[in-house]
Formats: C-alpha cells, sequence, structure tokens
C-alpha cells in the first residue's frame, strides 16, 4: 500500500498535480494563404494551441496541391483569394485529389461573390478572417466531426439565398432518377468520379455514363454548371 502511494505522488508530481485523462488524438490543420502576415499568425495560433497540430503552411493552392502528401492533415484552411488558381476553384482541385479532405475557406468579406461557387466545389464551411481565434479553431473542429461551420455574416447570406429558392414539394426533379441525384450530390461534395463510383458501388465506366446522361437532362456541359443548376433549381 505504501509503494502504491509512493508512486501516486510520483505520477503527479511527473503531471504537475493534475489528473492526466485521455484526449483525443490532434487535429491536424494545412493552411493556403499568401497574406504572409496572416498565414503567420495562423501558424503560431495553431501550434501553440493543444489539441491541434500543424500539417503545413503554403502561399498559393498550386504549392499546396504540390506538395501535400501522406499524412493527410484533417483539415485545409484555404484563403478564397489567391494568386494564380483562385481558393473558390482549387476546393474541387483539392477535393479531386484528396477527396477525404475537408476544406474551410477563409474570407476577408461576408459578401465575396465566391462564397458560393466554393461551397458548390466542395467547400465544407466559410468563416471570416476575423474570426476570433478561439472560434476558428472551434470551428475546425466542429467541420472535422462532420460539422458546416459558418461566420454568422456568411450564414445569413446563404439562408437568404436559400430563402429564394422554390418551396421543395414544387422542386422540379428534371427527369433525374434516385441514383442520378445521388451521384449529382456526391459531385457537389467534391467527390471524384472514381470516389464517386466507390460510393455508389458502380464502376468508373458506368459513372462516365451517369456524367452523360446528366449532363443532358440538365442542359450543362460541365461539373460545376451541374452543380450550380442543381442548387439553382433546388434538386440538392
Amino acid at each position: 500500500m505504501h509503494e502504491r502511494a509512493l508512486f501516486e505522488v510520483a505520477r503527479r508530481r511527473q503531471t504537475g498535480g493534475v489528473e492526466q485523462r485521455v484526449t483525443p488524438r490532434p487535429v491536424s490543420i494545412a493552411v493556403v494563404e499568401d497574406d504572409v502576415g496572416f498565414r503567420e499568425s495562423l501558424r503560431l495560433l495553431i501550434g501553440a494551441t493543444p489539441g491541434y497540430s500543424l500539417a503545413g503552411t503554403f502561399g498559393s493552392a498550386e504549392e499546396a496541391l504540390e506538395k501535400l502528401g501522406e499524412p493527410l492533415p484533417d483539415v485545409l484552411l484555404l484563403d478564397i483569394r489567391l494568386p494564380g488558381e483562385s481558393g473558390s476553384r482549387s476546393v474541387r482541385l483539392f477535393k479531386e485529389r484528396f477527396p477525404g479532405l475537408i476544406v474551410l475557406m477563409l474570407t476577408l468579406y461576408s459578401d465575396d461573390d465566391h462564397v458560393f461557387e466554393a461551397l458548390c466545389n466542395g467547400a465544407s464551411g466559410y468563416l471570416l478572417k476575423r474570426t476570433r481565434p478561439g472560434r476558428l479553431l472551434e470551428a475546425v473542429r466542429e467541420a472535422f466531426a462532420g460539422g458546416a461551420p459558418m461566420s454568422p455574416e456568411i450564414a445569413k447570406r446563404v439562408v437568404d439565398v436559400f430563402r429564394r429558392i422554390p418551396n421543395p414539394a414544387a422542386r422540379p426533379t428534371e427527369g433525374l432518377t434516385t441514383r442520378e441525384l445521388s451521384f449529382l450530390s456526391l459531385l457537389a461534395r467534391g467527390y471524384s468520379y472514381k470516389a464517386a463510383g466507390a460510393a455508389l458501388g458502380v464502376s468508373v465506366n458506368t459513372i462516365r455514363k451517369y456524367v452523360r446522361v446528366l449532363y443532358d437532362k440538365l442542359h450543362v456541359h460541365n461539373r460545376s454548371e451541374a452543380v450550380s443548376k442543381a442548387h439553382r433549381s433546388g434538386l440538392l
């Protein structure tokens, strides 16, 4: 009994007298931001906060696409306006190359015209850069847990837009089958053709047939147009 008591004292001294609890593994985060000062602030914030780890910082989408590798980060913080390939467009590239990657957009302005483009291309959420540091990290963990965090100003804008969409009961289906609607939903979430095929349990060749039929029924020519029309029509 005496030895057990001594062991407990020693253990508590090693931990500063605080009981140790099992904590979840850190959420790893990569940052794509061309503003050096803001990128450094995020680097310091993530690196100094327990429960989070920094997987890398990049000044452009092209650099991140080239250098990201295994192990992949859990969450990518992506500036919406970048030199070269913009953040709103590059979301789709990140999601196609890394299907399991969670992408959160960062923007200066809540009325940014590229908000919906990024969401349609597969972004999981949207945060203003002025979001307080603690809330920003909370949003990262929320997204990691399956949520879709948004700054209140952006969420209000999204809600206002969706209020103008016709009543769900009156939504057209454009003649799409349940299977085609499921495939369209996967495209909207940024799945590649290969990943969509795996999710639906069909071959890539079958997926290509879905693409041709989908584009024909929606009268569009590419993925972005298909997803955009689906959102406008209330299909998604």
